[in-house]
Formats: C-alpha cells, structure tokens, sequence
C-alpha cells in the first residue's frame, strides 16, 4: 500500500461540487426573495393608486358613499390593507397608504409588509 500524503487531491472534487450546489441554491433563494418583494411593491403601488382615485372620486360627489369605505373596498380587491385615508381640507384630494404582506418566507425569516402612499385629486381647472 502506497502512503498518499496530506498533498493528495482525492475527494477534491465533492468538495467542490458540494460548494457549487449550495452557492446555485443561495442565489436561487435570494432571487426568489428579492422577485416576492418587488412583485409585493408594485401590488401596494397599483392598489394604492386605485384606492385614492376611488377616494378623491367618491369624495367630489362623482360616486355615492364615503371615500375612505370605497378606498378600502379597492384596497381589499387588490389584496391590500388600508392602512390610511385622508380627505384633504380641499374636499377633493384623497391621501392613502396601503400595505401588501410578502408571500415568501425562508428559514423564518419573514419580510416586513410593502407599503405604498398615493394622492389622488381633482385635475387642475387652467390649464398653464
């Protein structure tokens, strides 16, 4: 039997293959986070625009009811929680804030839920 030393390269390549495979599943873990998180932001966006355009029309008279109720109704059909509603002194501009939860998790580590803010009025009378 032949003494092959500490300078033998047998095994190297498991080593190797093992370090590729796990480095291959890290980057497809964060790619999946990072794509739940921006599909997650432009939910919040989108229902945030819908639901103040819903409000600020609702608040000028130009649908029936209260802004902030079809502001939450917009929010919920778009998966999304009114976090805020506010109808500006004005009468006709609303403010919101809405919040998506992420629907990914790893390793319990949760993300924090989107948020997005939007405005929403009646358009300018003269035009400049």
């Amino acid at each position: 039997m032949k003494y092959r030393g500490y300078l033998s390269q047998q095994g190297s390549s498991t080593v190797a293959v093992t370090a590729l495979i796990i480095a291959a599943l890290l980057l497809t873990v964060g790619i999946l986070a990072w794509s739940a998180v921006t599909r997650a932001a432009m939910q919040a966006a989108g229902a945030a625009d819908l639901a103040a355009l819903a409000a600020a029309d609702t608040a000028r008279g130009l649908r029936a009811g209260d802004p902030c109720a079809a502001a939450q109704l917009l929010a919920a059909a778009n998966d999304a929680r009114l976090d805020s509603c506010l109808i500006e002194a004005d009468g006709s501009t609303a403010s919101v804030q809405v919040s998506v939860l992420i629907s990914f998790s790893a390793v319990g580590f949760e993300f924090p839920a989107a948020r997005a803010k939007a405005r929403a009025g009646a358009p300018p009378l003269t035009q400049d």
